[in-house]
């Protein structure tokens, strides 16, 4: 859920998305797993949390997957 109410905030998809773009603007263009361990630098979350990050930022058009299989912010 991207803004529950039952759970704190730091386990939110909203929250955490906001690391995953940190670390996406510091190292663009990762690979999934080199991308999981560089946002873990700054907030730690599991690999299920993280990959719906990358869902949502993917859906909101944020983020893309380059022909080389790597995740790239959007221009």
């Amino acid at each position: 859920m991207l803004l529950p109410d039952n759970i704190q905030p730091e386990q939110t998809i909203y929250f955490n998305g906001a690391y995953v773009l940190k670390a996406l603007q510091e190292h663009n263009g990762k690979v999934l797993l080199d991308l999981f361990v560089e946002t873990q630098r700054y907030q730690s979350m599991t690999m299920p949390v993280f990959v719906l990050c990358l869902d949502w930022l993917f859906l909101l058009d944020v983020i893309l997957l380059n022909k080389q299989g790597r995740i790239e912010l959007c221009s």
